[in-house]
């Protein structure tokens, strides 16, 4: 009856112009890893802040109140704050909120053949299965463990994962194996330079190669390891063309300017269409939650052929972000001239007409909104649906693939095994 009562009420935001919310939620900027690819690493010198306990807890009520669906709690490293963070996790259920997700640079898996380290690992498997958390990522830069290993500075983490993995899936969790798309993926993309603007066409032909190969490597790597669920995180790389005036402004610092997470507008058309190339390989041996209807449009936005252009992020309309550092909320973490105040305050309603997105490739924000988008018009501008499946039949197959496969995936519960029987049907 309350599974009923939760599509019903979700129907009835559809027509009123909205989508289920999510609100993710930064706990603390503190890091304890050395990733280039993020402005939060361990080595950039900056007061670190967390948010309290009590803060946390009314943003929580707040979300529940206004009906948020979906609540992460990220970082920095998240996990740093583990008995708060599993504290609120339980917190944020009892509010009523169905989908609460948080994940880790996986920082404790390092040291695996301690004599501590089976018990070190089951007393965290022990709490967050005591809890009702839904998802849980683990982030992984590169199937090569050393390289994966000196980016992070965290020796023998790998293989601590892979020895920890089981005990997980032991306690009902699922961790799904999170992907920052970077240019260290696997060895056939190690060392590839960066594009230049003379660069010949079959410069670019030969980086389509390698990356589809590197989606490949990980994806199979991914299986081999043990995971089954993996997500993909877009490269965020801010420069001063992003950032100017009436551009971008990060307040969440899970960007940087390191070459080894850099594209071309060129490079990044070719990134997302290897990568939607990939995925139907793998559909049917691992769930992967990157939708191709957001990959292929992000793919025609970056090669110039975007008509009809993607759907516009629903972030600071039914998504939000709220910053450590200040606690105040943002439309995402990387509009940060637009503060709007403290979630308890914010009315989503009055956001209905806030400008249309596509700046930024948050996959947190910009995949739910290409696969709600649809559901939008249907609901409200019917032809508006109509004249984008006439134009862009491709996308129309894409997005009806999308929703029939999450369905298969049990819409990617992280409590729920993998059903190999109803993946198979996506060989």
């Amino acid at each position: 009856m309350t599974e009923r009562v939760s599509l019903f009420r979700q129907a009835a935001g559809l027509l009123r112009g909205r989508v289920p919310g999510q609100l993710v939620i930064q706990l603390t900027d503190r890091c304890n890893a050395a990733c280039p690819q993020c402005g939060m690493r361990a080595t950039v010198r900056f007061d670190r802040s967390s948010l309290s306990m009590d803060e946390v807890r009314r943003m929580i009520d707040a979300a529940a109140e206004k009906g948020v669906q979906a609540l992460s709690f990220t970082g920095g490293e998240p996990m740093l704050r583990f008995a708060d963070l599993a504290e609120l996790i339980r917190y944020a259920g009892a509010a009523g909120i169905p989908c609460i997700r948080t994940g880790t640079n996986g920082f404790f898996f390092m040291h695996g053949r301690r004599p501590d380290a089976a018990s070190r690992i089951s007393r965290i498997v022990e709490t967050l299965a005591d809890t009702p958390l839904r998802n849980f990522w683990i982030s992984i830069d590169s199937v090569v463990a050393g390289v994966h290993e000196s980016m992070r500075g965290f020796p023998g983490v790998v293989e601590g994962i892979e020895k920890a993995l089981p005990r997980f899936h032991e306690a009902g969790i699922y961790p799904s194996l999170n992907l920052g798309i970077n240019r260290n993926i696997s060895p056939e993309t190690l060392g590839f330079p960066p594009a230049a603007p003379s660069d010949p066409e079959a410069r670019l032909e030969e980086f389509h190669h390698r990356f589809r190969d590197g989606f490949r490597a990980f994806y199979r790597f991914a299986v081999e390891m043990g995971f089954t669920i993996v997500n993909s995180c877009y490269p965020m790389s801010l420069d001063a063309a992003d950032e100017g005036e009436g551009g971008l402004s990060a307040v969440y610092a899970a960007s940087a300017v390191d070459p080894v997470i850099r594209f071309s507008r060129g490079e990044k058309a070719l990134l997302f269409k290897a990568l939607l190339e990939t995925i139907p390989e793998f559909r049917s041996r691992i769930r992967i939650f990157s939708p191709r209807a957001s990959v292929y449009a992000l793919y025609r936005q970056y090669g110039g052929g975007a008509d009809p252009p993607p759907y516009p992020c629903r972030g600071g309309i039914d998504f939000f972000f709220v910053n450590a550092r200040d606690g105040d909320t943002y439309p995402c973490g990387y509009r940060g001239r637009e503060n709007l105040g403290k979630f308890w305050d914010l009315d989503p309603a009055s956001r209905r007409g806030a400008p249309p997105c596509t700046a930024c490739d948050w996959e947190c924000f910009r995949d739910p909104s290409e696969l709600f988008g649809p559901l939008l018009d249907a609901a409200s501008r019917p032809r508006d649906l109509i004249r984008r499946v006439w134009k862009d039949g491709t996308w129309a197959a894409l997005w009806a693939q999308d929703l029939a496969y999450y369905r298969a995936c049990g819409w990617f519960d992280g409590r729920r095994p993998p059903d190999p029987e109803t993946l198979c049907r996506f060989r």
